[in-house]
């Protein structure tokens, strides 16, 4: 069911000015965990059935969805989202679509995970969204086309119900299916416009991939790594700090709020599994008049494990990757930098294997999880 039923219905018309002024939206609590469906990541929408008005590869745009009233092409509006054309029903004595009739779209996540919660978001869609919406998922191994996926051997899993949403408006769904999935099925009924789709949820690596891999990036989101918890997050979030690839712009990183105390800041990750960590990096891209001006990292062992320092306080520079070899490997679970006494981070990098427990548990994990 919807986290948010009183956001059905309506959204009254575009009356000018500010678009987002009546839009409406609230804290969902599943958005502690990273975005499945991030581009970044590498997730993908690689079909729907309509997209005559707006593209499907709009649902997964990082950026909000964008309004500009005066913005129409040969087709009609422009939209900043998915949306397909009007549905009609069979003959004119029967005009209206039949409470079966609905569109869908295709959606592979960047990295097999287990979901949290989704949010359904049909910004700037006031008279024109889906009276409802339902999500399914699969998992499905390798690189599935979309006739694969929709062949009738493919296991699908309802996630969200056929639920009543509401226009201009973002619609979270809190998600209780305990498993993994690699592909998402989004259905709006009968037809309409969503802007933005994004799914929460926790990355479920494949052992055997990462066994092959020997040494990786054991806190890297793709590689299940996760940020747990962070001092600040007033102007991007901490899990920008484990996304793939280098940051391309500044806020793409992790920045605090300028501190006017005597403390500092600092984020604490869960690493894949347990690990021997034997590298890592802390680059400051992009961050040049804000960047951290120094940092430590330390781990443990365990949930309530002690803190063991691997890199004592060291200096930063501004827009710079900065590199680090350990004198002795590192064991850990968790890990987590401090940066003194505030600014940011775009990348943490720890460079590593599994040890064999922490190989056995993920593989138990992952198996449990039907990956």
């Amino acid at each position: 069911m919807t986290a948010i039923p009183s956001f059905t219905g309506d959204a009254n018309p575009y009356g000018g000015g500010d678009p987002y002024a009546d839009y409406r939206t609230a804290d969902f609590p599943f958005t502690q965990y990273a975005d499945l469906a991030d581009r970044r990541l590498g997730a993908g929408v690689i079909a729907a059935n309509d997209e005559f008005f707006a593209q499907r590869e709009n649902l997964l745009v990082p950026e909000p969805a964008e309004f500009d009233p005066e913005h129409f092409g040969h087709k009609g509006k422009i939209m900043d989202g998915w949306e397909t054309r009007r549905r009609r029903g069979a003959s004119a004595d029967h005009p209206w679509p039949t409470a079966e009739d609905h569109d869908w779209a295709l959606v592979r996540l960047g990295a097999p995970g287990v979901i949290r919660g989704i949010v359904v978001d049909t910004a700037h869609f006031r008279g024109n969204y889906p009276q409802a919406v339902s999500v399914e998922g699969t998992c499905v191994p390798g690189s599935p086309s979309p006739e694969e996926l929709l062949g009738d051997d493919v296991k699908w899993t309802t996630l969200v119900p056929r639920t009543a949403v509401g226009g201009h408006a973002a619609n979270g769904f809190a998600v209780a299916a305990e498993q993994c999935f690699t592909h998402l099925r989004v259905n709006q009924h009968p037809d309409g416009g969503i802007a933005r789709l994004r799914v929460h949820g926790e990355v479920v690596p494949d052992p055997v991939w990462l066994e092959a891999l020997g040494t990786f990036d054991v806190v890297a989101l793709e590689n299940g790594g996760r940020a747990e918890d962070a001092s600040n997050l007033f102007y991007s979030p901490a899990s920008n700090t484990i996304q793939p690839g280098r940051s391309r712009k500044m806020d793409d990183g992790w920045e605090t709020r300028r501190r006017r105390d005597q403390g500092h800041d600092w984020i604490r990750y869960r690493l894949a599994a347990q690990a021997q960590i034997r590298a890592l990096e802390i680059d400051t891209a992009y961050l040049k008049g804000n960047s951290a001006g120094w940092a430590s990292v330390s781990v443990r062992d365990g949930g309530d494990g002690e803190w063991q320092e691997i890199l004592p306080r060291t200096r930063l520079q501004p827009d710079t990757n900065h590199r680090f070899v350990l004198p002795a490997p590192a064991v850990g679970t968790h890990a987590r930098v401090d940066i003194f006494p505030d600014g940011g981070i775009s990348r943490l990098r720890l460079f590593g294997s599994l040890t064999p427990d922490g190989t056995s548990r993920l593989a138990a994990r992952h198996q449990e999880l039907g990956g």
